[in-house]
């Protein structure tokens, strides 16, 4: 198991005995000028300060000695009346909200963790975000000639080192500036402090890019042996967070970076300009553009500047840490034009809550890969293991023109909650691309169409390694279920291994056959609607030798049967559609809008003749199976909503535009629950055609079935004589 999980596991298992013994918190104070006005936090019963970041995002950072419960009081009364979303997921935190309080949200964690709290689906520049950062407490300040300690309060200037400098930062100093490394060798920068950037880079244009003093949070040039405990980093610029030119054996360890850009663009985590040699542990990145970046050079946008070869980058290990980002890539690696070597990336045991959304010339994924126009160099052994996707875009999208990308490894991939959005897709010269285990839910893929995969350009096939011990996988019964009854989880058999069950109720269990009732419909994330409420359960399996496994499926209970209709007409396939021409930048209320153009359809598809800008509705019957609680899923690009039996079930956000001069809008995704029985069921799905050109995708998942698209044999519409097309 992954060293930080089984940490988490155990104190997870022995938290109902401890929690009667209160953990020790070390609160770390807030200067009034940063102080939060939309937030309010005790740590067991204890208040501690929350702080303003940038853009709509708070943090709060504490220390703790154990288990603790966390309370976080919106100033909004109806704040959370959306629901809560707690991350990482694979933690199974969910939150307890008092009908009586509503504006306070109540959950318990075991010990130190790094977390992000906000509502479900909103992640991107704009969404109102807070980060709890639940940590160990520090070590004392160092001794010796070369110690330079920062006492806590407001420091309006930046940190230059020199050569063998030790920097103690103690906790509650927050230093307006930046932490410029330049030329030095040696230096250790500790403690518990924040430093703030808000450089004068222009809001509306990239020269975040520059290397020079005073330009990011961290700026470093050919330096070298530099070690970064507990720092955190907020940018308020739209500058590059982290930048490290020409530099090598960097270690970070309890970082925490927050970048808040309203612009949502040129606001990196970390980026690596030639050099590496460099650890990144136990940390948390929020950025407004690619957390991580690897190129060999950047000295602007001029033809000569892209065309300059770079430096090597070479031997990064990220590992044990949490990553998100609003917009852009998890890595990024590659420009089009840059010519430059790179060996040895390594990202793993880590959670991805939230990935990158939209395309820059390729689609965003877990990794970007941009060899392009005549962009040249070797890229060799590339790795990502032991990773968990909450909210992402794409897995993998690789090109590389000449010579050549070899060796990129995805092992132990474990998708939670939603399908890729986006295919991925390998182009140029690229070979020995492998996926070992990667999983959506519990289905593990091994075909590029399962994936899906495009292999394009002279690309080398894809290889799926063959299933190898330990599998996590688990049936339900009775799959069909209410609040409160008895249900039994199997596992399937795995040799001596241990099985542990996160419910998505707050709960756990061990065992390979275990029983479980889940107390209400409220569902995992508090957005329990319509009667029915979905709960991420998990299952981890780990073999005594240490080989492990991960699955994941989406429950519902259900409180409240929506009853199938008996249309009385004589029925045939596919849906009635209706064109509502208008130039919308939003999904308008159709029902105030005047229809032009109407027919048939076999499918979420539409004759607009002609019309380019245009709201379409599509009614008709979806025939259920089963008795059962589904879950339904809308993915599309201009916006859509769906609708069943009269109940909104799910709407995607509003239409988030791609960049770079990439057309049209960004796939979105929404989902909801609902109890059905079986028969057919009144349907009505609004799209609208904007930007993007494209319809709307539905999708369903049956008790004990993957998350898959509806099939056009489920709809039907009353019988006319309109042509269906």
């Amino acid at each position: 198991m992954l060293p930080g999980l089984r940490a988490f596991f155990l104190a997870l298992l022995a938290f109902p005995a401890a929690a009667h013994a209160a953990a020790r918190v070390y609160a770390v104070p807030v200067p009034a000028e940063m102080r939060s006005s939309v937030f309010t936090i005790t740590v067991n019963g204890r208040p501690v300060d929350v702080a303003h970041a940038a853009a709509r995002y708070e943090f709060a950072s504490f220390d703790i000695t154990g288990p603790a419960e966390v309370a976080i009081t919106a100033a909004d009364p109806h704040f959370w009346d959306r629901g809560v979303d707690i991350e990482p997921w694979r933690l199974g935190l969910r939150a307890a909200r008092n009908r009586e309080a509503p504006q306070t949200i109540r959950f318990k964690i075991p010990g130190p963790v790094k977390l992000s709290v906000s509502r479900p689906g909103e992640f991107l520049n704009h969404a109102q975000m807070l980060f709890l950062f639940a940590g160990s407490p520090p070590a004392p300040p160092p001794i010796g000639a070369n110690v330079h300690i920062v006492p806590a309060g407001v420091h309006r200037q930046s940190l230059n080192p020199k050569s063998g400098d030790i920097l103690y930062l103690a906790p509650g100093a927050f230093i307006f500036g930046s932490l410029n490394l330049w030329n030095v060798e040696n230096v250790k920068v500790l403690g518990r402090g924040t430093i703030v950037y808000e450089g004068e880079q222009s809001p509306v244009s990239d020269d975040g890019w520059m290397q020079k003093p005073d330009w990011h949070c961290v700026g470093a040039f050919q330096s070298r042996n530099v070690q970064i405990d507990g720092l955190t980093c907020i940018i308020r610029s739209r500058t590059w967070s982290i930048q490290m030119k020409d530099s090598t054996g960097f270690t970070y360890d309890d970082l925490r970076v927050i970048g808040g850009n309203p612009g949502n663009a040129n606001q990196d985590g970390m980026d690596w300009l030639g050099g590496g040699d460099a650890v990144v542990r136990n940390s948390f990145l929020r950025a407004s553009d690619d957390v991580f970046a690897m190129q060999g050079n950047w000295d602007g946008y001029s033809e000569d500047d892209m065309l300059r070869p770079g430096h090597n980058v070479q031997n990064i290990l990220i590992e044990h840490s949490e990553l998100s980002t609003s917009i852009s890539n998890i890595v990024r690696a590659g420009w089009p034009q840059k010519i430059y070597n790179s060996r040895n990336f390594t990202l793993r045991d880590s959670d991805i809550l939230h990935a990158g959304i939209g395309a820059c010339g390729q689609d965003f994924g877990l990794l970007g890969f941009w060899g392009a126009n005549g962009a040249r160099g070797d890229h060799t052994n590339i790795n990502f293991e032991n990773l968990f996707l909450d909210n992402w875009y794409s897995l993998a999208q690789i090109e590389q023109e000449e010579p050549a990308i070899r060796g990129v490894t995805f092992r132990n991939i474990w998708a939670l909650g939603q399908p890729p959005l986006v295919p991925s897709t390998i182009a140029g010269d690229v070979a020995g691309v492998t996926f070992d285990n990667v999983k959506y839910g519990q289905e593990r893929i091994d075909t590029d169409a399962t994936m899906p995969l495009s292999v394009m350009a002279g690309a080398a096939p894809a290889k799926f390694i063959a299933a190898h011990p330990p599998t996590a996988r688990f049936s339900v019964d009775p799959p069909v279920f209410a609040p409160h009854q008895r249900i039994t989880f199997t596992a399937q058999p795995a040799p001596h291994a241990r099985y542990t069950w996160l419910f998505g109720d707050g709960t756990q269990a061990q065992g390979r056959r275990v029983h479980h009732r889940f107390p209400d419909v409220d569902g995992t994330d508090l957005d329990g609607a319509n009667g029915a409420g979905r709960f991420r359960v998990l299952l981890h399996v780990e073999e005594k030798e240490g080989r492990q496994d991960w699955a994941e499926q989406d429950l519902v209970a259900v409180a409240e049967w929506q009853n199938a209709v008996n249309p009385n007409q004589t029925l045939q396939p596919g849906l009635d559609y209706t064109i509502y021409p208008g130039e919308w930048t939003e999904l308008p209320n159709l029902a105030a809008q005047h229809a032009m153009l109407a027919g048939t359809s076999t499918a979420l598809d539409a004759d607009a003749q002609g019309f380019t800008h245009y709201a379409v509705a599509w009614d008709g019957f979806l025939t259920i199976p089963a008795d059962g609680g589904y879950t339904f899923a809308l993915i599309d690009r201009d916006g859509a909503r769906l609708v069943i039996d009269g109940m909104e079930v799910a709407k995607t956000g509003p239409p988030f535009a791609q960049v770079c001069g990439s057309p049209g809008n960004a796939a979105r995704y929404a989902s909801g629950p609902l109890g059905l029985r079986a028969g057919r069921h009144t349907l009505h799905v609004e799209g609208l055609h904007s930007e993007s050109g494209s319809a709307p995708i539905l999708l369903w998942q049956a008790p004990g079935q993957p998350l898959m698209q509806v099939p056009a044999t489920a709809l039907s519409h009353p019988y006319s004589d309109t042509v269906t097309k």
